[in-house]
């Protein structure tokens, strides 16, 4: 690593099965972000750069997806953890609520984390806000997170807008939102 760039670590969050067709919460686009996924999944193993698997398992009585021990709440195969990436366990949207996200990162001397995976309105938005609170500086690959549509007051409004809402927020100040390909050209 020169000494001009900041170590990175990447933080995957929530690319479960039950995200997908088969699951109990499908979301619009998925299938590409976690493609996208897997590609800067990829160009963090190359440089075997640290990465962090972020898996929801909902503890609450309620809950319809993200059920303990089900194939739902399983990360999907497209993004699977290998064994010397850290899988870290959480209840909450907040990525670093109730876990020991922070301490890794600290203990690893991350300065700069990329973050991508599901959903953009919820996950995607608690972890970069948390961590550009703690401090780290946030890159959010947009194309490589999903959504879903959401109702409020009886209007419906679309996954796409719903995301780009979001990634306009992040935007500023919290972080860098680009693309798949822009990643790969920084």
């Amino acid at each position: 690593m020169k000494d001009s760039e900041v170590k990175q670590g990447l933080i995957v969050v929530d690319i479960q099965n039950d995200y997908f067709s088969s699951g109990n919460l499908e979301l619009v686009g998925i299938e590409q972000a976690a493609k996208n996924a897997g590609k800067i999944l990829q160009k963090f193993r190359d440089k075997q750069s640290l990465v962090f698997h972020i898996q929801h398992i909902s503890n609450q009585s309620e809950a319809t997806f993200f059920l303990p021990d089900s194939q739902g709440a399983k990360i999907h195969e497209s993004v699977a953890p290998q064994s010397n990436e850290i899988i870290v366990v959480k209840h909450f949207p907040n990525s670093f609520r109730e876990t020991h996200l922070l301490k890794y990162l600290k203990d690893s001397e991350i300065e700069e984390v990329v973050i991508c995976g599901a959903m953009s309105h919820m996950c995607i938005d608690a972890t970069t806000r948390a961590a550009f609170d703690f401090g780290f500086q946030c890159v959010v690959i947009e194309d490589a997170c999903a959504t879903r549509d959401l109702e409020h007051k009886g209007k419906t409004v679309k996954a796409a807008e719903v995301h780009a809402a979001f990634m306009a927020a992040l935007a500023m100040p919290y972080a860098k939102v680009i693309s798949t390909d822009e990643f790969g050209r920084v």
